[in-house]
């Protein structure tokens, strides 16, 4: 637990910063050099060590300040002779021993700051009478025993009391309420033992009461925690801490209402009942923090009156009902915490209107139905944790739009569905957990892009295909698991995959190793194939190949004969062709946004000439981005054929052109994005597949674009690089023929072709340099 000067999540304030509003001016640096006392000397310009005895020769000495100055040893005892001192200051030093007793002589002594020593034994109990001392501050130390129980007059002036994280046991005495200026009590983590006193209710001026982590107990005189209505005198109240006291039990009272708090925190007790409907009148609330007790019942709708509210923790309860819908009236609410209840029904999709949130767990409880697709509004959310409900249907689509998530948790559920490539765009998130689930189809390549990822679960899911290459990527990547799926083929052998043990893969049947793995899996060569697979493999030789030829020639003869057929005076391609997607003036800086910098998560593909980058302009169009890598011979050359070729040309199986974006050291066009990717991949990945007409439309199509390019334009346009990477599917897969780089334009007097420029190789016979043979044996 600590004090209020601790590490704790709570926005409490942290009253040992007063230090520096109390050092009247006085330096608190320390330097190097021998300490030399003299009378009217500033003690905190000197060096570091033992404080010496000497100092007790100051007799006029008002304000003595020594923080962070690596002190060691005990304070001596004859600083109690400086009848002067007001501020003793020896905050974040390495001190030890005892307070001295002499302490308690000091008569004009109004601050005391020890905090963060080693400093142990009892504090002096005459300082407990001072009719002076206004602060009082020694938290994390080892100081121990007891505070007096009973005093002429504890400490008339005395405004802030902080002793945390000490070793302090026996009672909180009820007397401390004489004590009638206190703001300020701070005990958290000591050994208190016994009640809270309701004489605390005494204190109208009490602004923090921090008694967390202790023995504390509540009155078995009642049901109900009756020191909670006695504070609701203190209008000044604000900031409550009682957590982890677990012999406190009881009701929350309806007075809990009538509570001036900002900060209520009470977890791990053991609060029993409902939360009272009172709540909702705790107008200035921003953090309510009630985890892990035996809350029951259903949660209060009058919650949706804290307007203020920042925090809702209620994890570990029994909690039960709906989730009522007025709570997404909370519209400051950053933390949201359900986890480990009875929660039921769905998740209301206005929740996707708090944009306030950060995190936000609803694990561990029953809710039903789908995930609300309101949630991917939540565009700042960085914890998102949804596992142990009941919950179906597919993930949502726009997943990619949780931008700056860390983790995600959707396990032990029941979702469906594929999961969406946008996920790859989740550059930040380092868990992700969907176990547990009966998601199904590929695993995405696009799961390449998580670069962030640390611990990626899969596991007991109905995935099929390969596990994606592109996970080698993933180098922060500690914990991996697709155990129970029904991938196969050939797990990836670097990155990370070099540390996984059989357990992140046991359950696929048709997975393989190489041997350098170690894994107790089948070398990928030594897989054969059963007799129906074989039966298979024949048919596509002896059956298929022969009909999907017989197809390939029905679909050029086609082509020529509708050719033949042409007019000869040709309408323009504008009357034919669709118009190209309509051209916009694009920037450096919006290419570099819409890629994130050129980020090898949005990375398509390579080629001969530069690199392709998948990217979302301003205006919401999806696109793919040629980038032109100007090192390489050649590359200014492609990027202008390129541009004279697509300047003109129209045709609905050609790739349009957006925009193109040009200067002195760089170079791009700006295509139209084709969400399927290329013919390459549906034609030799294993978890793509087309049927024969499927193969017979993407003949067709490249045909025609073929037939447009030879002779459907004024100046016949041959591609020079015809091949799988370079036809391209969309949405509906329809076939479009990209990349011109190497393109050649033949006017009606050019009957030769030089071939040095091919960047694919194929065969060209001897002596066919007439423009007609070209076209036969390579783009045709």
């Amino acid at each position: 637990m600590g004090s209020w000067a601790s590490e704790r999540e709570v926005p409490r304030g942290r009253i040992y910063e007063v230090f520096k509003e109390l050092q009247r001016g006085v330096d608190d640096g320390c330097r190097g050099g021998y300490w030399k006392w003299q009378e009217g000397d500033n003690p905190s310009q000197h060096g570091t060590g033992k404080i010496p005895p000497q100092i007790g020769n100051l007799l006029s000495l008002e304000i003595l300040s020594l923080p962070k100055c690596q002190l060691i040893g005990a304070i001596p005892s004859v600083i109690g002779n400086l009848t002067s001192l007001k501020v003793l200051l020896f905050s974040y030093n390495n001190l030890t021993g005892n307070i001295p007793l002499q302490f308690g002589n000091l008569p004009k002594l109004e601050e005391l700051y020890l905090a963060f020593n080693r400093i142990s034994g009892i504090i002096p109990p005459r300082i407990f009478n001072s009719s002076t001392v206004r602060f009082i501050m020694l938290p994390v130390n080892q100081l121990s025993g007891y505070l007096p129980s009973t005093t002429d007059l504890w400490l008339p002036k005395l405004e802030i009391l902080e002793l945390a994280t000490n070793k302090l046991s026996g009672l909180i005495p009820a007397s401390i309420s004489n004590a009638s200026r206190l703001t300020i009590i701070s005990f958290e983590d000591n050994s208190f033992s016994g009640y809270i006193p309701i004489d605390l209710g005494n204190l109208r001026d009490l602004q923090i009461l921090g008694v967390g982590q202790n023995n504390l107990a509540s009155a078995p005189s009642s049901s109900e925690l009756s020191f909670l209505s006695s504070l609701a005198n203190c209008k000044h109240l604000r900031v409550l801490e009682f957590a982890i006291n677990p012999m406190i039990s009881g009701k929350l009272p309806v007075s809990i209402g009538n509570l001036s708090v900002e900060n209520f925190v009470a977890y791990g007790c053991n609060i029993k009942g409902s939360i009272p409907g009172e709540i909702g009148n705790v107008s200035n609330l921003i953090w309510l923090d009630l985890d892990n007790n035996k809350l029951g019942g259903s949660l209060p709708t009058t919650i949706g009156r804290l307007k203020n509210l920042q925090r809702l923790s209620l994890q570990g309860n029994n909690l039960e009902g709906f989730f009522p819908a007025e709570l997404c009236n909370l519209k400051s609410l950053s933390y949201l915490y359900f986890t480990g209840n009875k929660l039921v029904g769905p998740i209301p999709a206005c929740l996707g209107d708090l944009v306030s949130l950060r995190y936000l767990f609803l694990g561990s409880n029953k809710f039903a139905n789908s995930i609300p697709s309101t949630l991917t509004r939540l565009t700042d959310i960085l914890e998102l944790n949804l596992c142990s409900n009941c919950l179906s249907g597919p993930l949502p689509v726009d997943i990619g739009k949780w931008k700056v998530i860390t983790s995600i948790d959707f396990s032990k559920n029941q979702l469906s569905g594929e999961i969406s490539m946008s996920i790859g765009d989740l550059t930040v998130l380092t868990y992700l957990s969907l176990s547990g689930n009966r998601l199904q189809g590929p695993i995405p390549e696009s799961f390449g892009g998580l670069i962030s990822l640390q611990v990626l679960d899969l596991s007991r899911n109905n995935f099929s295909g390969i596990i994606p290459k592109s996970l080698e990527k993933l180098l922060y990547l500690e914990h991996f698991n697709v155990s129970f799926n029904r991938l196969q083929g050939e797990i990836p052998n670097k990155g990370s995959f070099t540390n996984f043990s059989i357990q992140s893969f046991m359950g696929n049947k048709a997975l393989c190793a190489v041997p350098q793995l170690q894994l107790p899996l089948p070398p990928c060569k030594a897989i054969s194939f059963g007799k129906h697979s074989r039966k298979a493999i024949q048919l596509v030789e002896y059956i298929l190949f022969p009909i999907g030829s017989i197809i390939l020639v029905l679909a050029v003869i086609l082509t020529f004969s509708r050719r033949g057929q042409r007019n000869v005076n040709l309408p323009t391609a504008q009357e034919n062709f669709p118009a190209l997607a309509e051209w916009r003036r694009v920037s450096y800086q919006e290419l570099q946004q819409a890629t994130y910098a050129f980020s090898e998560s949005k990375l398509l593909g390579v080629g001969s000439f530069g690199s392709v980058y998948q990217g979302i302009l301003s205006d919401g169009l999806s696109v793919a981005v040629k980038v032109f890598n100007l090192e390489l011979e050649g590359a200014f050359k492609s990027f202008d054929v390129e541009c004279e070729v697509v300047r003109n040309i129209r045709h609905r199986n050609l790739v349009k052109i957006i925009s193109s974006c040009s200067n002195v050291d760089f170079k791009a066009l700006v295509l139209e994005f084709m969400p399927s990717g290329s013919l390459e991949k549906w034609l030799y990945s294993h978890n793509h597949f087309l049927d024969i007409l499927q193969r017979l439309n993407i003949m067709i199509d490249v045909a025609s674009a073929l037939e447009y390019l030879h002779h459907g334009y004024t100046t016949p346009v041959i591609h020079c690089d015809l091949k799988p990477n370079n036809i391209l599917l969309d949405e509906d897969m329809v076939a479009h023929l990209g990349d011109f780089g190497i393109a050649k334009l033949l006017g009606e007097h050019d009957s030769t072709i030089h071939t040095m420029t091919l960047a694919t190789i194929g065969y060209m016979a001897p002596g066919n340099r007439k423009f007609k043979t070209l076209l036969s044996y390579y783009d045709d």
